[in-house]
């Protein structure tokens, strides 16, 4: 299973990534095991915006790399509502599943 996660930063940037697991994910994020991506170590994670699972890498990369181009009022339009179908063109988006932090 993989997820795809987007979260506030400290200065109200979003950064979007894919993981196994969320919560060892964001962890690194906030400084534990120093394994966390470049762009987190100087915009601090603050908070989960928004969590998909999916089956597949490739499926998880896909969905990334369209979130990641998005503006960012699409971004936060895209986290408030949770709702993939506003990515125009996105095929299949019942393949990805809102997913829950508690659950993860």
């Amino acid at each position: 299973m993989y997820y795809i996660y987007m979260i506030r930063c400290e200065d109200a940037s979003i950064y979007t990534g894919i993981t196994t697991s969320f919560t060892r994910r964001f962890a690194e994020h906030c400084g534990a095991g120093g394994k966390g991506a470049r762009y987190t170590r100087s915009h601090r994670p603050l908070a989960l915006l928004a969590l998909w699972q999916c089956e597949g890498r490739s499926e998880a990369s896909r969905l990334e790399y369209r979130i990641k181009r998005l503006p960012k009022a699409r971004k936060e339009q895209l986290a408030l509502s949770g709702d993939l179908t506003i990515l125009e063109g996105l095929p299949q988006p019942e393949r990805y599943q809102k997913a829950v932090w508690e659950e993860v």
